[in-house]
């Protein structure tokens, strides 16, 4: 039975609409905020700011069908909450960063935890959504069912967009039932020995959904039945952690408060070819190792180095988080784009946001 529920939204949604038409007219640029724990990530945006905290509520959830709509300023901890009541959850283990994070905004950064790895981005799960363009329309885009895919997939290209596009008001997603086990092991090997290990149990099948490599320390995530991960267990190796334990290490890699993350030097995120040697060479304290080994974290190590370790791999490198978090930091962030397709991403924004007022800098300098 789908339970619905109808917040008030409509003149939120037509005040935000005269603001977004104002500005574009004027050439006055906005910054979208939803709570705004994602400042950090990304290029600094200076403009005025433009807030969707009030527009949020649930607008459908049919546990039957894994399917839930929200207006975009709907906290994700509450979204979360929500489906926990019904041993559901979001399958890309999304990060907050902070308790005042917004469905709009996780969505809009594009940023998957843990689970990603087994479960695949954000976007996968993006079914639908209502956008807000910078001339000022709503427009629609997808539906509430996988199937419905006709025509161009752009609710999928909202993800990640760093709301460069667009104001997300409403968001579709699918979503899936809680595992009804989980197990998680602790084994001390190095960098390059985790690389080897976690590749061969992707090939076997093992039903990872989580990877964590620090300092000598690999942390691996199996889910499915309590029986099946119980005849698993042994054949791994490693210390079995207990639950509130793993629960807690898994938050602390999700939101970042790992000690590993505690470093204030700029912490660079790489993605690499899983089986890639790279993040390897560097200092062991350096590096922590995700997603069996295709995403690397760096702090403390200079750019240069970082672009060899990248260009050698075939991946590439974002800086992720600076030290310095102020909003006049310059420079780039995200990995440069050859020309055609930097062109192709500025017709794209072109199109939905023509005087190119919404969150302008976010990704590139001139997009």
């Amino acid at each position: 039975m789908a339970l619905v529920e109808t917040p008030p939204g409509q003149d939120l949604t037509d005040a935000l609409v005269e603001r977004v038409l104002a500005a574009s007219n004027a050439g006055t640029p906005l910054r979208i905020v939803g709570g705004d724990t994602k400042r950090f990530y990304g290029r600094p945006v200076a403009g005025e700011m433009l807030a969707l905290a009030g527009h949020h509520g649930v607008l459908r959830y049919d546990p039957a069908e894994l399917v839930i709509t929200a207006r975009g300023g709907t906290l994700l901890a509450d979204i979360e909450a929500l489906l926990a009541r019904h041993g559901q959850r979001l399958p890309f283990e999304p990060p907050s960063f902070g308790s005042l994070a917004t469905l709009g905004g996780t969505v809009a950064a594009g940023l998957a935890g843990p689970a990603r790895v087994a479960r695949g981005p954000v976007r996968d799960y993006v079914l639908g959504a209502r956008l807000l363009t910078g001339d000022g329309r709503a427009l629609k885009f997808g539906g509430e069912v996988m199937k419905n895919v006709a025509g161009y997939d752009v609710s999928r290209l909202l993800a990640g967009s760093l709301g460069i596009l667009g104001v997300l008001l409403d968001v579709s997603l699918k979503v899936l039932p809680v595992a009804r086990g989980t197990r998680t092991l602790r084994r001390c090997i190095a960098a390059q020995g985790a690389i080897d290990l976690l590749g061969a149990a992707a090939q076997s099948g093992l039903p990872l959904t989580g990877s964590f490599w620090s300092t000598g320390e690999l942390y691996l995530r199996l889910e499915g039945s309590p029986s099946s991960l119980d005849e698993l267990v042994p054949t791994i190796g490693g210390d079995l952690l207990d639950e509130s334990t793993a629960a807690s290490l898994w938050q602390s890699v999700r939101e970042q408060t790992h000690t590993y993350f505690t470093s204030t030097h700029p912490l660079w995120r790489l993605s690499l070819p899983a089986t890639a040697a790279g993040a390897a060479l560097l200092p062991a304290d350096r590096v922590a190792l995700e997603w069996n080994g295709a995403q690397a974290w760096v702090t403390g190590v200079e750019r240069q180095t970082i672009d060899l370790i990248t260009r050698a791999a075939g991946g590439h490198a974002t800086l992720f988080r600076r030290d310095d978090a102020a909003d006049d930091v310059t420079g780039d962030v995200f990995a440069p784009l050859p020309t055609p397709l930097l062109d192709l991403h500025r017709a794209v924004k072109h199109v939905f946001d023509p005087a190119g007022i919404l969150n302008p800098g976010r990704m590139y300098a001139d997009l």
